[in-house]
């Protein structure tokens, strides 16, 4: 069971600490209160987790500072989309909503490799109205001798350039807690420019330490990659990880499952879950063509596998896209062969808002049936 409280609670209040006591002597009942600190009001919701069954509704309803309630039937308690339920699907990260009905495309580079293309992709990500990206400056690899990213000594740079082009929001790979305090410091240290969603990625899906120290901090949002082998369920799971610790602002990412099923594609694409994991949650959903995908072939029509794959999840109410580019591909340390060139950028951004636009009149042609 879930209480939302009034907004603006004051946990000092003499009805706080009241309703705190009530439920403090409810019987086989813990609690977890979360608290959403945003530009305009602070959101609590208390948690009520074991035998609440036995619980009124009403009765709860008519606590103390308490607004609405909640009750929990579905697994994934805090991220989950229950019965009632109208809390947001949504957040706001560095003046850019990240929502289950809005959409933003992160291009950029699988990995850095040096600043030079750096420069040129956020150029190029300006010059077309874009204010998201991709930079890897962690990369966990198969092979131990595989390059492993540049780490925190790219990081300055890469701040510093996204400041200079606009870039609000950097999506990036950790592994380690570490690479979170390095972030942090680098971000400090250059002025705070921009703004970065930690990417947790699909190796790391069930790494449950990790995801307990990202998600007691809440200063950065997260992208939860699915684990290529496991259930949905189980990575839905991982998600609710972050959730429980603190961090709700988390996107879900598919990126495909790892199997010669989908052969010739390096993954067996799994974007028709984008609906599901939108009903189960009320996280935004994102979808990984590059790593779904891996390669530039092209179909008959002169469509490239990653750009039909594409349209298909964003046709599907995808509300983000992570997509490799690369200036240069030939030169890139990393998944050279499956990123786009920067002259596909106009194109690429065109088709994704051909498959919103299709979206969209979908959704305004089933409310129509639906009436």
């Amino acid at each position: 069971m879930i209480l939302i409280l009034s907004s603006n609670t004051n946990q000092k209040s003499a009805e706080y600490q009241q309703l705190i006591e009530y439920l403090t002597g409810l019987v086989g009942v813990q609690m977890r209160v979360h608290v959403e600190r945003g530009t305009e009001q602070i959101l609590t919701e208390i948690y009520l987790i074991g035998n609440t069954k036995p619980l009124d509704i009403k009765e709860m309803q008519n606590l103390p500072c308490v607004e609405r309630v909640v009750r929990v039937s579905e697994e994934f308690r805090i991220l989950g989309q229950h019965k009632d339920d109208s809390r947001p699907t949504y957040f706001d990260y560095k003046g850019v909503r990240f929502g289950q009905d809005t959409l933003n495309v992160f291009a950029g580079l699988c990995a850095v490799d040096n600043a030079e293309h750096v420069e040129i992709m956020l150029k190029a990500l300006r010059d077309n109205g874009q204010v998201c990206t991709r930079m890897g400056a962690y990369k966990p690899r198969t092979s131990p001798y595989a390059f492993q990213g540049h780490g925190k000594n790219c990081l300055p740079f890469v701040f510093d350039l996204a400041g200079k082009y606009g870039i609000k929001v950097i999506a990036m790979e950790i592994t380690h807690e570490s690479h979170l305090n390095e972030i942090r410091a680098a971000l400090q240290q250059t002025g705070n420019p921009t703004g970065v969603m930690l990417q947790i990625g699909t190796r790391n899906t069930q790494n449950f330490e990790l995801l307990k120290i990202v998600g007691r901090q809440q200063e950065f949002p997260v992208l939860l990659k699915r684990g290529f082998g496991i259930t949905l369920d189980e990575s839905l799971n991982a998600a609710e990880y972050l959730a429980s610790e603190g961090n709700r602002n988390v996107v879900f990412g598919l990126r495909g499952m790892k199997t010669n099923m989908g052969d010739p594609h390096r993954n067996l694409v799994d974007f028709a879950h984008v609906p599901v994991v939108k009903r189960l949650t009320r996280m935004p959903v994102c979808i990984d063509p590059s790593h779904s995908v891996g390669t530039r072939s092209a179909a008959p029509d002169g469509i490239l596998d990653l750009m039909h794959i594409t349209a298909q999840g964003v046709m599907a109410g995808a509300n983000m896209v992570l997509v490799d580019f690369h200036p240069v591909p030939l030169k890139a340390l990393v998944d050279g062969p499956q990123a786009l060139l920067l002259k596909e950028l106009p194109h690429f951004l065109e088709d994704v808002q051909i498959a919103r636009d299709a979206y969209l009149k979908r959704v305004a042609l089933a409310q129509r049936f639906a009436q």
